[in-house]
């Protein structure tokens, strides 16, 4: 690419533009989010533009720790590495040709948005004149079906913008728009996809882990801050509760009948992770519960459970199968952290016949002989907190 041609990065984004009203706020979370994202990484500006952000590069800038810091913010959806050149036909057709000059390509086409309309020709028309200059200098066909390279010109006020390559984003919207949640974070393959999701639609997230040690080992602990390092490259900064757990199981196992105890088990992690949103200032709890995967998740179940909490229980993975859960895991990056060998708190002191249609009722009347309000302060108590910064 010709040295003498204004390098950037150009920025679409879909969602964040039907925010009417509000949209303001949502492009300068956006901005903010980029910003924090390319923290240490040698650049200009992030600029607001009509419909769209510019990030202006450095001579230095790399661009391949740009294209992957982009790729991981909610909110983009798609970017280019893209020239800009001043709104004369003549700039435009010299800027179309050197940046399609170093592909390969045997067929083509020029895809041209006027977005200034000052401009004297049309998108068809500037279509018809980029596209008869490359099509002489590169010998090249005009394909409008399946081209090997399109050439997208975009016409701006702020100038005219070339590149031939659209990367995707991740889409949604950026975190920071919306209140904070708490997601109970174990360190298989579904907790981790639903948090991924609800972050997704602009909610920052902190995360509670239960476990059981010393009845398990270390890994399960180890994986989940894997987990969430890896989920802070979406909101930059991030706590974890690692809960001891095994004291509340203990009593719930000696003192209680075999088929319920699971049910309360996690009525026990729903208190729990309450108090944690209330210290968070969240709004809503998020698991990765999906509707009838294992005995627990029936729909008595769920209900029995959430009893327990005045807030709001999402639970973004209810209706998708194991396959789904595990491509999407596969295809954010969570699947490999997930499936390292460790041992899961929710696998210790489970019975053989677990109950599938709890009973409110019932589940609290077995909970009044506990005395579990005091276990869980003290559970409380002992939990470590760990914070993650991109």
């Amino acid at each position: 690419m010709d040295a003498a041609l204004e390098r950037l990065f150009l920025i679409h984004y879909h969602e964040v533009g039907l925010k009417g009203k509000n949209r303001s706020r949502f492009e300068n979370q956006l901005v903010r989010n980029i910003e924090h994202a390319l923290k240490g990484v040698s650049r200009g500006a992030v600029r607001r533009i009509t419909g769209r952000l510019l990030l202006e590069l450095a001579p230095d800038t790399p661009s391949d720790i740009v294209r992957e810091r982009l790729a991981g913010v909610f909110g983009i959806a798609n970017f280019s590495e893209a020239v800009r050149v001043p709104s004369t036909i003549e700039a435009i057709r010299e800027a179309a040709w050197a940046v399609v000059r170093k592909a390969r390509f045997a067929s083509f086409k020029i895809a041209t948005k006027r977005a200034d309309k000052s401009f004297p020709l049309n998108s068809n028309e500037i279509n018809r004149d980029v596209g008869a200059c490359v099509e002489t200098r590169s010998q090249a066909q005009v394909k409008m079906e399946r081209p090997d390279l399109t050439c997208f010109i975009e016409l701006s006020p702020q100038g005219t913008f070339i590149y031939t390559r659209k990367i995707p984003g991740p889409g949604g919207l950026p975190v920071g728009v919306n209140e904070r949640a708490v997601s109970l974070l174990s360190s298989g393959i579904d907790s981790p996809v639903a948090s991924y999701r609800i972050m997704k639609r602009g909610v920052r997230l902190a995360f509670v882990h239960f476990h059981s040690q010393p009845y398990t080992d270390r890994n399960s602990q180890r994986n989940t801050e894997e987990l969430v390092r890896l989920l802070t490259r979406h909101q930059f900064r991030s706590t974890l509760y690692l809960v001891p757990f095994v004291e509340i199981q203990r009593r719930i196992m000696t003192d209680t009948p075999p088929g319920y105890r699971v049910v309360l088990y996690r009525r026990a992690m729903f208190r729990i992770a309450e108090a944690v949103a209330l210290r968070e200032g969240a709004q809503a709890l998020v698991t990765g519960e999906n509707v009838g995967q294992v005995a627990s998740q029936t729909l008595s179940n769920l209900r029995a459970i959430e009893t327990v909490t005045a807030l709001p229980v999402l639970r973004p993975l209810s209706g998708d199968n194991k396959e789904e859960i595990i491509a999407e895991a596969r295809r954010i990056g969570t699947y490999e952290i997930s499936t390292e060998p460790y041992e899961d708190c929710c696998t210790v002191f489970v019975p053989k016949h677990p109950e599938t249609r709890a009973d409110p009722e019932t589940a609290q009347d077995i909970e009044s002989h506990l005395d579990l309000g005091a276990l869980i302060e003290q559970t409380l108590n002992a939990t470590e907190v760990k914070r993650f910064r991109l």
